[in-house]
């Protein structure tokens, strides 16, 4: 049941500061009896409408529906409570998350449920689903995409007080419901010197192109070896386990 699993969430932990002010208000409605969609509805408005998920036709994909109709068909589950949650926080970023599928639908003579994703339709479904945002000085940036995880976070970690990673992929806000060791989110690079969620919203959603989408431009981090997200990781050798923090192939 969605209410056992929202009475699951620890609103406290640090990844999810951008995300208790909404979370908490609609799961507060959930648990006092209104269905997700009824719930994400009565929150700020968002650039589609929560609907249940029998409103999706038969045989018509998820995002082709959506864009057309300006409804996001909704099911009572963690997952597309994350999801609606994103839709409200980053409302920008998700139309044009839907722009883009929507426009690979128009490019192949197949049009609504083409056979094969493609390069592009791939990195929007996994940034949609795990990214992450890093605003961040250089010597970070150059320690994470060489993957020198012992510079990244011993070496460099007085550097972390001057970044900031914010978690956009509702599976990934999904899966640290219950946090584990090898949660990994896919790191985009955004610009620094951003002062609020609307600027970052707004500056990911004109920068996101399908050209960029298909050059795969993203970056492994296992999230919980930021410092100051997790107490293990005040013993550096939470780093040395190799089956999460990967060398660069």
């Amino acid at each position: 049941m969605l209410t056992e699993h929202l009475q699951q969430i620890d609103w406290s932990r640090p990844w999810l500061d951008f995300w208790h002010e909404p979370g908490q208000a609609v799961a507060q409605a959930v648990a006092a009896g209104a269905a997700l969609p009824d719930a994400l509805n009565h929150a700020p408005a968002a650039p589609v409408r929560f609907v249940p998920q029998g409103a999706l036709p038969p045989g018509q994909g998820y995002e082709h529906y959506m864009f057309h109709s300006g409804q996001c068909p909704t099911r009572d589950n963690l997952h597309d409570f994350f999801n609606g949650l994103c839709w409200l926080r980053f409302p920008r970023t998700k139309k044009k998350i839907n722009q883009l599928h929507a426009a690979e639908f128009a490019a192949t003579a197949e049009g609504v449920n083409p056979p094969l994703r493609g390069p592009v339709r791939d990195a929007l479904t996994v940034f949609d689903e795990n990214a992450a945002f890093l605003l961040a000085p250089p010597l970070l940036w150059e320690a994470l995409e060489a993957r020198d995880w012992q510079r990244l976070f011993i070496d460099l970690r007085p550097l972390w007080a001057e970044a900031q990673l914010v978690l956009f992929g509702h599976a990934l806000l999904e899966k640290l419901v219950h946090a584990r060791k090898p949660i990994t989110a896919h790191i985009y690079r955004a610009q620094p010197a951003i002062d609020s969620i609307a600027e970052l919203d707004a500056w990911v959603a004109g920068d996101l192109s399908a050209s960029k989408l298909a050059g795969k431009p993203f970056t492994p981090l296992p999230v919980l070896g930021v410092p100051g997200w997790w107490p293990e990781n005040e013993d550096f050798s939470f780093y040395d386990d190799h089956a999460v923090f990967r060398p660069r192939r």
